[in-house]
């Protein structure tokens, strides 16, 4: 069966590195998609990219080779050619790839990018993390089944990488690097997404250097801090108001009330 106008016979697509095309056999659709589509793609995003069903590549079985077009059982490399289909294989993902030192992850339930001892698994999480995040960051349950909250895609699947937030939120790296043009908090609990010490201390100079105008020297406002939940009373300024618990500057008024000093 000859290729669609993605599916040239290049090696691999703007996606991976491989030497097959994937046989996209009627069927194979993921469960409540139609049945799948019976052509060949480079692989299951371009197939995705150019189908109105998505397809499910765990139950991918054949493979058509890009040089004798031989179609065959899924395998490493092509029974009739003996082409490398990919320098990594995976038989339960069905990923062909260069090698970027792959390891698939039985509790992901995917090939994650290694390499694999770089990485461990947080249970709770339900997420393949860095190493140098066991035992330092927040759990929250399931949470990379979560969408990212910045463009809504899925983040447990996606070939870009997850970036924890100190609060424990999960956002795509390159959404969180976006959002940092913009804001510093967490879209969803608006807890600081980065160590904020440094700004927080500027910010305390520039507090002390730019005094309010008399009729507001006086005035006081409840606030709730963002980053550690805490209530306090302080003093009402323009450039920010300073939890009394943790020394952040993430806060917001609660209620909006303010007391003058001199009526109480």
């Amino acid at each position: 069966m000859a290729a669609t106008a993605c599916e040239t016979r290049r090696r691999g697509c703007e996606h991976y590195d491989r030497g097959c095309l994937l046989k996209v056999t009627r069927g194979s659709g993921g469960e409540g998609e139609a049945p799948c589509c019976d052509k060949l793609y480079t692989c299951r995003l371009c197939h995705d990219n150019n189908e109105d069903h998505q397809l499910d590549r765990f139950k991918v079985q054949e493979v058509q080779c890009i040089n004798c077009e031989k179609i065959q059982h899924a395998q490493q490399s092509c029974e009739e050619c003996s082409t490398l289909f990919g320098e990594y294989y995976c038989s339960i993902c069905h990923l062909f790839d260069k090698d970027k030192k792959q390891y698939h992850c039985e509790n992901c339930g995917i090939c994650r990018i290694g390499p694999k001892e770089d990485f461990f698994h947080c249970l709770k999480c339900n997420l393949c993390l860095a190493m140098n995040l066991q035992g330092k960051h927040k759990c929250i349950e399931n949470v990379s089944r979560q969408n990212c909250p910045i463009c809504l895609e899925d983040i447990h699947t996606s070939r870009v990488v997850a970036h924890v937030l100190p609060c424990g939120h999960l956002l795509h790296r390159t959404c969180y690097e976006e959002m940092l043009k913009k804001g510093y908090r967490c879209p969803l609990c608006m807890h600081s997404a980065l160590d904020m010490t440094w700004y927080w201390r500027q910010l305390d100079n520039e507090v002390a250097q730019t005094p309010m105008p008399s009729e507001y020297q006086n005035m006081t406002v409840d606030i709730l801090c963002n980053d550690c939940n805490g209530r306090s009373t302080v003093q009402f300024h323009i450039l920010g108001m300073k939890c009394q618990n943790c020394d952040s500057y993430n806060t917001a008024q609660a209620g909006g009330r303010r007391i003058s000093l001199d009526q109480q």
